[in-house]
């Protein structure tokens, strides 16, 4: 399992968001500045934490992007899974509610499962506030 750029992108735009006052807009040109990402690319990821309904945006004057709920209100998880889809360990774990062709016969898929689930549970355990927090250090 690797996080792309797509998730960690996700990430760095909500920990600037939620280092804003509450119902704060800000620029995606300000999101980005100083982080070294692309502005077109970070345009299609705020897309989906859009649409997800995580952030909103406005245009116009005054206009840029805002949580919808304060920042321990978001795990990393939801974050994440909204970014990247499926966090597995194995792709035959991410198959979206579909058996594995080899379910019944896998010798390794209870220990797939349990790291899927340590790994979902780590994730969910820790709040966009966390993060914060942990980026001040």
């Amino acid at each position: 399992m690797i996080i792309t750029t797509k998730g960690r992108y996700a990430l760095h735009a909500m920990i600037a968001l939620a280092k804003l006052e509450e119902g704060e807009r800000v620029p995606l040109k300000d999101i980005t500045a100083g982080q070294d990402l692309s502005l077109k690319y970070m345009e299609s990821i705020m897309t989906v934490l859009s649409k997800g309904g995580l952030v909103e945006s406005a245009s116009g004057k005054g206009g840029g992007y805002k949580l919808t709920r304060k920042p321990e209100e978001y795990s990393v998880g939801e974050i994440l899974r909204l970014a990247e889809g499926n966090i597995s360990p194995v792709s035959c774990q991410a198959l979206d509610g579909k058996e594995c062709d080899h379910e019944g016969s896998c010798i390794t898929l209870p220990f797939w499962r349990e790291l899927g689930d340590l790994i979902n549970d780590y994730l969910d355990k820790h709040s966009l506030y966390d993060l914060v927090h942990m980026s001040k250090a």
